[in-house]
């Protein structure tokens, strides 16, 4: 009889130091909700986590523990919380939709792909197609990323970045025809991002079609893109492929300004001078490049051609004559030059 009577006792002790650890774990969760309602973030987060020491299982805590963190950008605690909800509930859809954008936002490319397609099946969030797209194409994986991102397209036909990621996937497989009318509808979309202009003009000099490129380059200017060195060479070449030379020259001549000593634009623009027929001012800017490489043979020889070019052949000659003593293979520059009756 004594045997039997220490069970009711027993359960009595574990009923006992339940109930306290479940009431306490409500109110530390209801101290929490009251907190994150009144934009309290940080103490709502510990109000949770104090629910949680009473009651771990609680996923009520762990997803206002969640939501907390999400709102203070503290994403790494998000994930911890949502996925402990995940763990218990398995098709939770609120936290598979949270941990899908945290993977996301978070680079967690994987894992964003996969939880994104637990949303797909569930037919719930926004725009799973477009977590998934574009977290392939940031794998580099644009085959695996082009039919999501056409779906994402058709879901959500205002997101610029969707037809920008397209752009950019055709860009890396070197398909620039491909990539333009989707670098167009990017930048038509958004008008806030400079940079993809440019892009834009970088991709239709790639094709090549410089006249287009040109109004792009101008157009990212506009929108307060920083015309760098980097815009000035760029916007030269095209206009010297539109054959609009003397913009081109006015274009390398800014870069000039801040990079006096550099003997690639030197000779650049003494080569657009000379196609201009300018042959002194191309002498002037091959001179200077001797000023800095006495050894320059290519730039002697070139002096020595725009002096035949303005009438002084004989002089022009010995300029040539010698720079071929100093580079013995500029002989075959002078017979395609002769061939060509440069």
């Amino acid at each position: 009889m004594k045997n039997l009577l220490l069970v009711p006792v027993v359960f009595a002790v574990i009923t006992a130091s339940a109930q306290p650890n479940a009431d306490s774990a409500a109110f530390y969760l209801k101290k929490g909700d009251e907190a994150r309602q009144s934009k309290r973030m940080l103490v709502a987060a510990q109000q949770y986590r104090k629910a949680l020491q009473f009651d771990a299982s609680n996923t009520d805590a762990q997803r206002g523990l969640g939501d907390a963190s999400v709102d203070m950008r503290r994403y790494p605690d998000a994930i911890v919380a949502y996925q402990e909800v995940v763990k218990k509930i398995p098709d939770d859809k609120e936290a598979n939709e949270q941990l899908a954008n945290l993977y996301f936002w978070t680079r967690r490319w994987n894992d964003a792909i996969a939880t994104a397609k637990k949303m797909q099946q569930q037919k719930i969030g926004n725009n799973p197609e477009y977590i998934i797209g574009k977290s392939y194409s940031e794998l580099e994986d644009y085959g695996q990323a082009y039919p999501f991102l056409q779906a994402a397209a058709k879901n959500d036909s205002a997101n610029a970045d969707i037809p920008y990621t397209i752009a950019r996937g055709m860009v890396e497989m070197s398909n620039y025809r491909n990539a333009a009318p989707f670098f167009l509808k990017a930048i038509a979309l958004d008008t806030t991002k400079p940079r993809w202009v440019y892009e834009t003009a970088l991709n239709f000099a790639a094709i090549p079609d410089d006249k287009t490129a040109i109004k792009y380059y101008l157009l990212a200017a506009d929108r307060g893109y920083r015309t760098d060195n980097d815009y000035y060479e760029n916007l030269s070449i095209s206009y010297e492929g539109a054959g609009q030379l003397d913009k081109g020259i006015d274009a390398l001549k800014k870069v000039l300004e801040k990079k006096p000593a550099d003997l690639d634009l030197l000779n650049s623009v003494a080569s657009l001078l000379y196609k201009t027929g300018k042959y002194q001012e191309a002498i002037d800017y091959w001179d200077r490049i001797l000023s800095y490489d006495k050894q320059n043979a290519k730039s002697l020889y070139m002096i020595g051609m725009a002096y035949q070019k303005k009438g002084d052949k004989e002089k022009g000659m010995q300029l040539c004559d010698q720079a071929i003593k100093m580079d013995p293979s500029l002989a075959n520059l002078k017979k395609q030059k002769s061939g060509m009756g440069l």
